[in-house]
């Protein structure tokens, strides 16, 4: 799994940058138009956050788990019904700016919580976290899929019988190349170069092939209630995304100059910042190297 290490390079070290673009509380994940790329951004996270609700029953009193709560849109948004979430991240400049705004945010490992932390939940998300459990090094040593399993069998325990989980994450697609064939010397412009460029984005992380995994090791603890592919969605938020990170503004930019040095002395921050400059992460989406999915699940 990506450890605290891997997640500050991936989320702090940009943390000030994305919340000057994106908003104080900004959601890094997938929003959901649902067809309609007529919507604002804001309005599609809003779909997203209302979506989850109702899958999941969320309302006045509801306690609610956030597993990779990011920088607390979805907490903000259920405390506005009057539900009570605690959310979990391993990223100081999000837990931060969580507790300066007031949300109940804790670091800790997903993985590792148990009723003994902070009890049990009605209902627990997780967008996006799960696309930090397994490693590259844990996917070649055939340690993935029981990665997998034990994580819902702790999501198992902090749930009742009924009691319902959502999960968005990224998954690899169709047109996923071979791990021996991931070449950052390769054709920038290649599958080969653009899958391992993400890889190095992601430090200590490697997505699940597919939806049918993740469901095939959720199987023992929880029966499926419903399935989605976000991938379009997916892309249309990276469009979102990149217009406003990259917009001007003098905050924004100054904070880009600080960074020089790390440009110029550090090659991972380098490729770093190659990933947000091509484009890589929406290639993958858009040639189907990747796919992207809403799971909501029910505890057995």
């Amino acid at each position: 799994m990506a450890d605290k290490k891997d997640i500050d390079f991936t989320y702090t070290v940009i943390d000030k940058i994305f919340r000057l673009g994106i908003g104080e509380m900004g959601d890094f994940s997938g929003a959901r138009y649902n067809g309609d790329f007529s919507l604002t951004l804001e309005e599609a996270q809003k779909a997203k956050h209302q979506f989850m609700c109702d899958q999941l029953n969320i309302g006045k009193g509801t306690r609610v788990l956030d597993m990779g709560c990011g920088w607390g849109p979805f907490l903000r948004y259920i405390s506005e019904k009057g539900a009570n979430g605690i959310g979990l991240t391993l990223s100081d400049g999000q837990y931060e700016a969580c507790r300066k705004n007031g949300l109940d945010v804790h670091i800790k490992d997903v993985r590792t919580v148990t009723p003994g932390d902070f009890g049990t939940f009605d209902a627990i998300v997780s967008v996006g976290a799960f696309e930090h459990f397994c490693s590259l090094e844990e996917f070649m040593e055939g340690k993935q899929e029981k990665i997998y399993r034990d994580f819902f069998e702790t999501v198992y325990h902090l749930l009742p019988v009924g009691g319902r989980f959502y999960l968005q994450t990224m998954t690899f697609g169709k047109n996923m190349v071979d791990v021996k064939d991931m070449d950052l010397k390769a054709d920038k412009d290649s599958n080969v170069y653009i899958t391992a460029l993400v890889a190095k984005y992601f430090p200590g992380s490697w997505l699940p092939y597919g939806s049918e995994m993740i469901v095939r090791n959720a199987e023992p603890f929880f029966k499926l209630v419903n399935i989605s592919s976000g991938r379009l969605d997916y892309i249309e938020t990276t469009n979102q995304w990149r217009k406003r990170i990259w917009k001007f503004s003098v905050k924004k930019y100054l904070l880009f100059l600080r960074l020089l040095p790390e440009v110029f002395f550090n090659k991972e921050f380098r490729l770093k910042l190659e990933v947000l400059r091509s484009a890589a992460n929406k290639k993958c989406f858009e040639r189907e190297i990747m796919d992207h999915f809403r799971i909501v699940f029910e505890r057995k």
